[in-house]
C-alpha cells in the first residue's frame, strides 16, 4: 500500500511539473537580432496565432499598443496600414477604422482564400498628440489646421517613421522643404521595428499603405525597378478608385520610405494618398480595396 501511494505521488508530480514546463515555454517571446545595419539592437517578435482576430505587433515609444486586426481565414494575407504619420494624417487612420467596420459587417466580401489584416494606427503617439488618448475619434473632434497637426506627424522621439525604413535611409530626411529626423539608425524606432518584424514573419502577399495628401496611387521601388505585381496593383486600385496612378513619388526626395523598403524585399506594395488631410474618401477606397480582393481571389 505504501509503495502504491508513493508511486501515485511521483506520477502526479511528473504531470504537474510537465504542465508548468510547457506553459512556461509557450509564454516566451522570440528575440531576434536586428541585423539591418544595426549592431546591437534587438527586437521582440510577437509571433501571431494564425487566423487570430487581432495581434499586438509591438508598442510605441510611449508604450501604446500597435494592433493588427484580422478578417477572413484564408492563407493569402493582404496588409493595409494607416496612421504612419499619426495625427498629421489622422484621416488615414480613420479610413482604416472605416475599412475595418466594413469588413466586420460584410465578412462575405472577403474571398475564402484571403485574410485581410489592417493596422489602423502605426504611429499611436503621433495620433495622440492631435486627438488625445481616446482610441475613438471622428472628423468632429480633430483640428483641421495643418499648423495644429504637424507635430502629430512624428512619434514621441520626434522621428518621421516613414524615413526610418531600409531604402536609402539617412539620419536626416526631407519632408516637403523641411529637414526631419530619420532616426539614429535603421529601424531604430519601436513602431517601424514592429511592423518590419510582422511583415518578415507573415510575408503578406501585398501591402497597401494609406497617406495624405496628394490624391493618387503610387508604385513602390528601391533601385530595382517596379515589380510587375506592384504595377498591376497600382493600376487596379487606380482604375477602381478613380485616383490617378503614378510610377514614382517625385514631389521631393524621400529616404527610408516604408513602401520602397517593401519593394526592396520583393513584396508588392503601393502608397494610396488621399486628396486632403480631412476626408477619408471611403467610397473611392472601398472600391479600390474590393478590386484588390477580387484580384487575389481564387
Amino acid at each position: 500500500m505504501k509503495k502504491t501511494i508513493i508511486a501515485l505521488v511521483v506520477i502526479v508530480l511528473v504531470i504537474v511539473g510537465g504542465y508548468f514546463i510547457i506553459k512556461g515555454s509557450s509564454n516566451k517571446n522570440v528575440v531576434v537580432n536586428n541585423n539591418q545595419n544595426v549592431a546591437t539592437t534587438t527586437a521582440i517578435v510577437n509571433i501571431p496565432v494564425e487566423n487570430k482576430v487581432e495581434t499586438i505587433i509591438g508598442t510605441s515609444v510611449q508604450g501604446l499598443n500597435i494592433t493588427a486586426y484580422h478578417y477572413g481565414t484564408g492563407t493569402t494575407e493582404l496588409l493595409f496600414v494607416g496612421g504612419i504619420h499619426g495625427g498629421y494624417e489622422w484621416n488615414t487612420a480613420l479610413l482604416a477604422y472605416n475599412l475595418m467596420d466594413y469588413l466586420k459587417a460584410n465578412p462575405d466580401s472577403i474571398p475564402s482564400n484571403i485574410k485581410v489584416t489592417v493596422i489602423p494606427v502605426l504611429n499611436p503617439d503621433g495620433l495622440n498628440k492631435v486627438v488625445g488618448t481616446s482610441s475613438v475619434f471622428s472628423v468632429s473632434n480633430v483640428p483641421t489646421s495643418e499648423a495644429d497637426t504637424v507635430a502629430g506627424r512624428f512619434n514621441a522621439n520626434n522621428v518621421d517613421l516613414n524615413r526610418n525604413f531600409d531604402c536609402d535611409w539617412q539620419t536626416k530626411g526631407t519632408w516637403q522643404n523641411k529637414t526631419v529626423s530619420g532616426g539614429n539608425s535603421l529601424f531604430s524606432e519601436p513602431e517601424s521595428s514592429a511592423v518590419r518584424n510582422y511583415i518578415e514573419v507573415q510575408k503578406p502577399k501585398a501591402v497597401v499603405v494609406f497617406y495624405s495628401a496628394a490624391g493618387g496611387v503610387f508604385s513602390s521601388s528601391c533601385h530595382n525597378g517596379i515589380l510587375p505585381e506592384t504595377n498591376t496593383l497600382t493600376n487596379i486600385y487606380s482604375k477602381a478608385s478613380g485616383y490617378p496612378a503614378y510610377e514614382t513619388f517625385d514631389f521631393y526626395a524621400t529616404t527610408g520610405d516604408m513602401v520602397n523598403w517593401l519593394a526592396k524585399i520583393n513584396i508588392p506594395a503601393i502608397s494610396v494618398l488621399l486628396t486632403n488631410h480631412t476626408d477619408v474618401e471611403l467610397n473611392k477606397n472601398l472600391a479600390g480595396v474590393k478590386a484588390i480582393l477580387k484580384y487575389y481571389a481564387k
